[in-house]
């Protein structure tokens, strides 16, 4: 996906490597996740955040910037970080990530009493159907918008409870048993991080042509989707004691923000990061958020099945002559719109 062009945003300087961090700074001196022209392209702010300023703090939004992996990993996983107070981070639980919104049954297996790693079979078999329903309606327009018509759909039509209906077609309900969880009723971040999945393979026709022939490659294509374009940007932490990063130390009850949209295309931990490459063999799910979380497991379902779905409808779907997406978004990310030609 491509980005406006930023503005308000310095330049990095170019006598500086990469990965080398400035003497003397000071917290404040980075440039702000606020800062005019952040939400066009904050990957270049992240880019400048982790080679400049790894540790620093950013006054407007109130919080510590965390923006290397491998410092991002340790401010989520280590026990001397906890949940922000408006997070819903459970105690002693995962901090909210991904598509995780961080209820107690995604907390680790010994602290809860049963797992959530798949979805009902009735679920599965609606979000099959959904996927289709909204397909073959899109399959004969000779334009559509994908974020309108299929990936704010088909989340909802999966959701437990009566889902939402496009115009008048009613799409398949749940059955009962369904998992109802906060991680599962709220479906925006699945809309995001389903639309993004889209674009990225949209951007990649022989991509596309080859997941034709083995859909099993859609699970590594979400995982990289995942990776590149997360549709959680940024992660609320706080320190319960002083604790030492890569870039410099935090003091005891700071606000941190982890920056997942900069860990994810951090060149010490990924080759080539800015590039969608489902193939990559230094694929990682850190940053993908717990692996029994019911909304990780249908998101990852949905894509699936949604990709399936669209590309038996529509062998030749492409994008719509002169478009091209683009993300929005500081805290969540994804693009807006996706205008295709189904035919």
């Amino acid at each position: 996906m491509q980005a406006d062009a930023p503005e308000g945003i310095p330049a990095p300087d170019p006598g500086r490597r990469a990965g080398q961090t400035a003497r003397g700074s000071r917290p404040g001196t980075g440039p702000s996740l606020l800062a005019p022209g952040a939400a066009h392209d904050p990957y270049r702010l992240y880019r400048i955040l982790r080679e400049e300023y790894p540790l620093s703090y950013d006054a407007p939004l109130g919080a510590w910037l965390v923006s290397r992996y491998a410092d991002v990993t340790t401010v989520l996983s280590d026990p001397r970080f906890t949940g922000f107070p408006h997070d819903s981070a459970p105690s002693g639980g995962p901090a909210p990530l991904g598509l995780c919104h961080g209820t107690t049954l995604c907390a680790p297996r010994k602290q809860r009493r049963a797992a959530t790693g798949s979805v009902p079979r009735h679920m599965a078999e609606r979000i099959e159907r959904a996927a289709y329903v909204l397909a073959r309606r899109i399959a004969s327009r000779q334009q559509a918008d994908l974020v309108e018509e299929f990936c704010r759909w088909l989340p909802a039509g999966s959701a437990s409870g009566p889902p939402a209906r496009p115009h008048t077609t009613r799409l398949p309900r749940a059955g009962t048993g369904a998992v109802a969880t906060p991680c599962t009723r709220h479906t925006g971040l699945r809309e995001t991080a389903l639309a993004s999945f889209l674009a990225n393979l949209l951007d990649a026709p022989d991509l596309l042509a080859a997941l034709r022939i083995e859909p099993a490659l859609a699970i590594r294509a979400w995982t990289e989707s995942l990776r590149r374009n997360p549709p959680v940007q940024v992660v609320l932490r706080r320190t319960v004691t002083e604790v030492t990063l890569s870039g410099g130390t935090l003091p005891a009850g700071a606000n941190v923000a982890c920056l997942i949209g900069s860990a994810g295309r951090d060149p010490e931990r990924f080759c080539a990061p800015d590039l969608f490459d489902p193939f990559r063999c230094d694929q990682g799910r850190s940053l993908t958020g717990p692996a029994g979380c019911p909304a990780v497991v249908l998101g990852r379902l949905e894509a699936q099945q949604g990709l399936r779905a669209l590309l038996d409808a529509m062998p030749r779907l492409r994008w719509a002559d002169g478009f091209r997406p683009a993300g929005t978004g500081v805290l969540t990310r994804g693009p807006r719109a996706l205008l295709v030609r189904p035919g």
